[in-house]
């Protein structure tokens, strides 16, 4: 029975580059293997995009999640927005079976769809479930807020507080006003602070500034936390991925 486990977390820009002049998502997809994770939490994943698909010859001929996870991972995804040309959201990839997934809209107006991937995965020998939420939050600190209270009373609803609780994505949380309300309403701990005592810098890529993605945990260790900085990372897309090696407490 293994007590560790590897996340990454990334925003994929629906699989373009920064300034979405190249399509990268082939080097994600190498990217990704290459750090071996149990579960990986996506943001801004295009389910289905076919002016893109004209766009690029190589482009994948299913949803970006289904072609990250391959034949190695499972994969889940949660459509938030639909538009002319289809429709992308939030994903998550399991290397464990997935037990039930629920994709809850916290859209705080209709111009700007978001969406809460609550993911339940069954973790090999583990007495518990893990549950696993993926989150892209709003760019107005009121409607993430909002947001951050819907989250926080749907999961005291639904996971009993010492289940093993893993919440990451793209938070837009310029003011680093999340970490207090998650602590406080789930008991979590962000993973950077942990390693290194505060918020690491996420965005953009190529000069990272603002402190935007995170991992949060509860019933768990931080072994390790990484963003990964640098080719290929800084190519890949406007935000950079972030890693966390945990060992079940």
């Amino acid at each position: 029975m293994s007590t560790k486990l590897r996340v990454v977390t990334l925003n994929i820009h629906k699989g373009l580059s920064q300034f979405n002049r190249r399509m990268v998502i082939h080097e994600l997809r190498e990217g990704l293997r290459l750090l071996k994770p149990d579960v990986v939490f996506l943001q801004e994943v295009a389910g289905d995009n076919r002016r893109d698909a004209k766009r690029f010859a190589a482009w994948p001929g299913k949803g970006q999640h289904e072609f990250l996870a391959g034949d190695e991972l499972q994969h889940v995804y949660g459509r938030n927005r639909v538009h002319q040309y289809g429709h992308y959201g939030n994903a998550m990839l399991s290397r464990f079976p997935i037990v039930s997934h629920e994709n809850m809209d916290v859209s705080d107006h209709r111009f700007e769809r978001r969406g809460l991937l609550h993911t339940v995965l069954k973790v090999p020998g583990w007495r518990r479930n893990l549950h696993c939420v993926c989150v892209h939050l709003s760019l107005h600190e009121r409607g993430r807020k909002r947001q951050l209270d819907a989250l926080g009373e749907r999961l005291q609803e639904l996971v009993a507080r010492n289940a093993p609780l893993i919440i990451a994505g793209d938070f837009n949380d310029w003011r680093q006003r999340a970490s207090p309300i998650l602590e406080k309403s789930l008991g979590m701990t962000e993973a950077s602070l942990a390693a290194f005592g505060r918020h690491q810098k996420t965005y953009p890529s190529l000069l990272p500034m603002f402190k935007l993605d995170r991992i949060y945990v509860r019933g768990f260790e931080v072994v390790k936390s990484q963003v990964h900085r640098g080719p290929p990372w800084s190519l890949l897309s406007d935000h950079l991925a972030v890693s966390a090696e945990l060992e079940r407490a």
